[in-house]
């Protein structure tokens, strides 16, 4: 582990400097509860446009590229005593391997410095944090890939999103999780460099680059019983929004089959100097569904109060129902239902297989510009094999087919959209 990382040599020399200084400890905890997982990621990626316009008015009229990515995940154990040091490691590396300028920007893969129509040929990023805990509460300073209701990191791409601050996590108490963080710099999923956090901006719902010193959040997880938990959580982009989160997750067994049940409810408003306009933002959405055998069945409401779109950190996902492989149904006055169908041929004897199709339509949105009430719907397919056992283990096979249509184009663009992602996963040690 201490050997240079050949890539980015500026934040992967001091990262890896710490990394050799605290193995230094010679503390059994660190090395023998350390561990390391690299993923293999081969992504190809085709997004055919569908709008009917020039390319001069639109944009290119596709975007298709193809990429190789590595995702590496590094985890210490911690030092012997009351208080207890570490650090993990994440290194990414990308690799373009094929790109054209007439059909580039997919996300996979960063522009070049030279050329925004070209693709860089490889990118890599390195984060390092640090990480100390007593008893059962932990406190980590530097890169992180957040995974909580306000903050989900992105990863629909080649390699996810990083974002860098400090986030403590205790579980003293029975059945409750208590988190608090403050992060202040992300690094985008097609990017090897660190940005100032800032709003995202999809469809123009916001001013691009309206960016914030930091962004605060904390929040408590509650386990109620076997089926049912709880979370509230409460975020805070300085001088752009607030935001607070409440949901419910349940399952309910039955004589034949299951239940299950997932509502959320977010309520957003500008603070301070509302630097990207007035918000005031109701969200509401909720899944219900029912599972038997190999098959589940599952319904969703989502609707959008007030007269601005859902905010979110850009680099991340929104936690709504009706998110989607292209949309995520959340603007402004827009109230959407899905339908869903899983499979999962464990049921038929072939494990490691399963599949899902969903179709979400969206209506009342209330369209920049336009007295016109926006309307919106997707179509999602996924088939997806993993490997069970054997010298391929774990190495899994997704074919993603989505298909985007709406009537306000020059907001959303019409597009069909192809994935077909292999991954392998294996461990370093």
């Amino acid at each position: 582990m201490c050997s240079p990382f050949p890539l980015a040599p500026g934040r992967s020399i001091a990262g890896l400097s710490l990394l050799c200084a605290a193995a230094g400890a010679q503390a059994d905890g660190f090395f023998e509860d350390s561990h390391a997982k690299v993923e293999a990621r081969n992504v190809y990626f085709n997004r055919d446009f569908r709008d009917g316009h020039s390319s001069s008015a639109q944009g290119a009229s596709k975007r298709e590229e193809w990429a190789q990515g590595f995702i590496l995940d590094a985890r210490s154990g911690y030092t012997d005593g009351t208080l207890g040091f570490g650090v993990d490691a994440l290194g990414m590396l990308g690799f373009k391997l094929d790109s054209s300028p007439a059909d580039s920007n997919s996300g996979l893969l960063p522009s070049s410095g030279h050329d925004p129509r070209h693709s860089a040929d490889q990118y890599a990023k390195l984060g390092v944090a640090a990480k100390m805990k007593v008893s059962r509460t932990v406190l980590r300073y530097g890169a992180m890939m957040p995974d909580v209701p306000l903050l989900k990191y992105n990863d629909g791409r080649l390699l996810p999103t990083m974002f860098h601050g400090a986030m403590l996590t205790s579980e003293e108490l029975r059945d409750l999780k208590f988190t608090v963080a403050r992060l202040d710099k992300y690094t985008a999923r097609d990017s090897s460099d660190r940005q100032d956090i800032r709003v995202h901006c999809k469809n123009k719902r916001y001013a691009c680059d309206i960016q914030a010193d930091h962004f605060d959040l904390a929040g408590v997880d509650y386990r109620v019983n076997d089926r049912l938990s709880a979370q509230y959580q409460v975020s805070k982009l300085e001088n752009i929004y607030r935001q607070h989160f409440l949901g419910l997750v349940a399952t309910q067994p039955l004589a034949v089959g299951a239940l299950s049940a997932d509502l959320r409810l977010i309520k957003s408003d500008d603070i301070g100097n509302a630097r990207a306009g007035e918000i005031e933002h109701r969200a509401f959405s909720g899944m219900l569904g029912y599972s038997l055998g190999g098959h589940k069945f599952s319904a969703g409401w989502q609707r959008m109060y007030g007269d601005s779109a859902m905010p979110y950190l850009d680099g991340s996902n929104p936690y709504l129902v009706n998110y989607a492989q292209v949309n995520d149904f959340a603007a402004a006055g827009e109230r959407s239902w899905q339908l869903r169908y899983d499979y999962d041929f464990k049921a038929l004897g072939i494990p490691g297989l399963s599949f899902f199709t969903r179709y979400i339509n969206g209506d009342h949105i209330q369209v920049p510009g336009s007295s016109a009430q926006g309307k919106e719907w997707e179509r999602d397919s996924e088939l997806k094999y993993q490997v069970q056992s054997g010298t391929f283990k774990d190495l899994s096979v997704r074919l993603r087919n989505s298909t985007y249509r709406s009537n306000y184009e020059r907001w959303a663009r019409d597009m069909d959209e192809t994935r077909v992602i292999v991954s392998y996963n294996f461990s370093v040690f």
